[in-house]
């Protein structure tokens, strides 16, 4: 079984669930426009994808436990919109400006893929709780990493440099997550214990 810092650091890097597995792509491109809106969302799904990937574990035995199993992802995607509607709430009450940034991303958190995934690997991964919590943990702060450093980039070509007018618009944001990937895929093999 591996240990909880190489699931941890995998999982934010060379196994990163936007960049290598490439899940969580649509809020990724879209709100990746500047570096504040990618923080403001990058901090929302590293919430959500760690509380619920805690609070799902203990579900899943429960539904073993009891032979339900079955509907595992039924009650994950409950788990997780309500999840997502307290985080909702909360930040329309503490950041109105953050919440109206988002727009409709910040619900639609709820069907990212990235969300239920990670409740799906630990599953079919057979992780124990710890394991379960580091995973959960790394990838949204993979997820997070990519979406800031995509938006760095993507501010800093929009300021300082001139895209061929055949990749203008999404077709650089695609070139960019390509190279990205690459790089990431890069520390496979990386362990620390």
């Amino acid at each position: 079984m591996a240990n909880l810092a190489d699931i941890f650091i995998t999982s934010i890097l060379s196994g990163n669930i936007a960049l290598t597995l490439i899940l969580g792509m649509c809020p990724l491109i879209a709100i990746s426009t500047n570096v504040k809106n990618a923080q403001g969302m990058g901090l929302a799904v590293i919430f959500v994808v760690t509380i619920t990937g805690i609070i799902n574990y203990p579900i899943y035995l429960l539904l073993q436990a009891t032979g339900t199993e079955r509907l595992s992802i039924l009650v994950f995607i409950i788990t997780i919109a309500a999840t997502v509607q307290f985080l909702e709430l909360f930040i329309e009450k503490v950041s109105p400006r953050m919440y109206n940034n988002f727009g409709l991303f910040l619900p639609l958190i709820t069907v990212n893929c990235v969300v239920l995934a990670v409740s799906l690997f630990f599953v079919n991964r057979g992780y124990n709780f710890g394991q379960t919590a580091a995973f959960s943990f790394g990838a949204s702060i993979g997820w997070a990493l990519a979406i800031i450093l995509l938006a760095a980039i993507r501010e800093k070509m929009k300021n300082h440099s001139s895209v061929p007018r055949g990749l203008a618009g999404r077709g650089i944001v695609f070139v960019v997550l390509g190279i990205l990937s690459l790089a990431f895929i890069g520390f496979t093999g990386l362990s620390f214990f």
